[in-house]
């Protein structure tokens, strides 16, 4: 698209930067200029594999890295439209956004398995360096029609059973970078080390394109993010925020370091709340605050707490009209999505008659800072990720041996949310036979933390599972 925002809005910035350091990982790193250059490279390649008269849409499916970064970047030059898939989504999430969202081709690691979803690997000069184009099997389901500005698309889980697509305009992915920017005091001299995943809501809105508009620095790390990868990461960049989930925090309360934060000015928690005791042992440990951050992916960002203090979300950023009653939380952002491409309707049954979106949340607002009181929808939240606990019943059922599953959300033994399921099984059903029946299906993220086998059930006067007995059954020992 000729008058696409976001590959302008790169263009300008990423000239503007120069030779500062752009983007690193444990393998190399890239300043801005040259971060330009391969991003266009990159991009003549994609643009020769259009198929179709309309925009190309490339599925990037891989961990965080730099690659990461170009692939996305090339993406936009090449004039198609990113959709960011979890890395963490297994071949059956991973087919159903092929076939729901029409898309032609696939970045990858070689290692992914994406048998179901791809035709032929492509070949490359390696402008997506360890990255591999594949081209995406045709289905005969019809193509849905992306809005004439959508940019980007990125996922969020659905109480369809599918990933919902998010349609996302260049205007709304530019707002939601420049008002975090703006609002949290992101500037050049900052090195972000980011340990969200870069299709999720946290690192793409305050680590991506808000870094590169201000002439931060991004650090992004291979592997597993346990603790000892951070204090490393943050040791070798000099790092001065941090990026990460709640149990991430948790981790490193857990593992008491003494070092690796002297350059360490703010830390950034979102994706479920943060406990207030595992937010106190951490900054008396390290010395840094954990400023909270509230969004939503279907609206971006919406607050944060500049002060790292207190058991609140903070203030709405700007760019942002929040409104907390007995509706739940509705908001009104310059980063909202549009709609979602998979599922019609759905989305915009969400928004009022004012233009706010219902996000789900309960809570309220004390002196303009938020604070969050519990979901009016069933959405559970694990590690920063919504899982849909109905969903995961029903794969459940599926299983041989299965009679009825309840799906809900509970606390792992640090304290930690996590899904868990009480299954009633005929004999020889197993907890192990239901984990591998989930993990055919399911993203490792969706399979039950915690299983409880019993032969029926309990439920209320009404016949509805009963949640007190239900939770009852969890301090069991046996069974999980």
């Amino acid at each position: 698209m000729s008058d696409a925002v976001l590959p302008a809005v790169l263009t300008e910035a990423l000239a503007r930067h120069g030779d500062r350091v752009a983007v690193t990982d444990a393998d190399g790193s890239l300043g801005y200029a040259e971060l330009a250059d391969r991003a266009r490279t990159a991009a003549d390649r994609l643009a020769r594999y259009h198929a179709r008269d309309e925009r190309l849409r490339v599925g990037l499916y891989a961990t965080n890295s730099v690659e990461y970064v170009v692939a996305y970047l090339a993406t936009l030059y090449a004039g198609a439209v990113p959709f960011l898939a979890d890395s963490a989504f297994g071949p059956f999430e991973l087919s159903r956004i092929a076939e729901d969202c029409g898309l032609d081709l696939l970045i990858h690691a070689p290692s992914a398995d994406v048998r179901s979803v791809v035709d032929e690997m492509l070949d490359d000069d390696g402008e997506f360096g360890y990255l591999v184009v594949s081209r995406v099997r045709r289905y005969d389901t019809p193509r849905p029609e992306l809005l004439a500005d959508t940019e980007v698309c990125r996922f969020t889980s659905g109480s369809t059973g599918r990933p919902n697509c998010i349609e996302f305009s260049g205007a709304a992915v530019s707002a939601a970078a420049a008002n975090w920017a703006k609002g949290t005091g992101l500037s050049a001299d900052d090195r972000i080390a980011c340990f969200a995943a870069l299709s999720n809501g946290l690192a793409f809105n305050t680590s991506l394109l808000a870094a590169f508009l201000t002439g931060a620095s991004l650090h992004l790390s291979h592997g597993l993010p346990t603790a000892t990868r951070v204090v490393r990461l943050l040791e070798t960049t000099a790092a001065t925020r941090l990026v990460a989930f709640p149990a991430l925090y948790e981790s490193i309360v857990r593992r008491s370091p003494e070092e690796g934060f002297a350059t360490v000015r703010t830390a950034i928690s979102s994706g479920a709340p943060l406990r207030e005791t595992v937010r106190e042992e951490f900054t008396r440990l390290t010395g840094v605050p954990i400023h909270n951050y509230y969004g939503v992916a279907e609206t971006g960002p919406l607050t944060y707490a500049p002060d790292g203090t207190g058991s609140g979300l903070g203030a709405p950023l700007p760019g942002v009209r929040l409104l907390a009653g007995e509706h739940g939380i509705r908001v009104r952002s310059e980063s909202m999505g549009s709609r979602y491409l998979n599922a019609p309707g759905v989305f915009e049954r969400r928004v009022d008659d004012e233009g706010y979106y219902r996000t789900g949340d309960q809570g309220h607002l004390t002196d303009g800072t938020l604070h969050l009181t519990g979901r009016t929808s069933r959405m559970v939240n694990v590690g920063g990720r919504k899982i849909d606990p109905i969903e995961v019943a029903d794969v459940l059922r599926g299983a041989p041996g299965v009679l009825d599953a309840v799906a809900f959300e509970a606390e792992n033994q640090h304290g930690e949310p996590t899904l868990a399921a009480v299954v009633a099984v005929e004999t020889g059903a197993t907890a192990q036979s239901l984990r591998t029946h989930c993990a055919a299906t399911l993203p490792s993220y969706k399979v039950p933390g915690i299983l409880r086998l019993v032969d029926r059930i309990p439920a209320n006067s009404i016949g509805k599972p009963s949640v007190e007995r239900l939770r009852r059954l969890l301090d069991t020992p046996h069974g999980n």
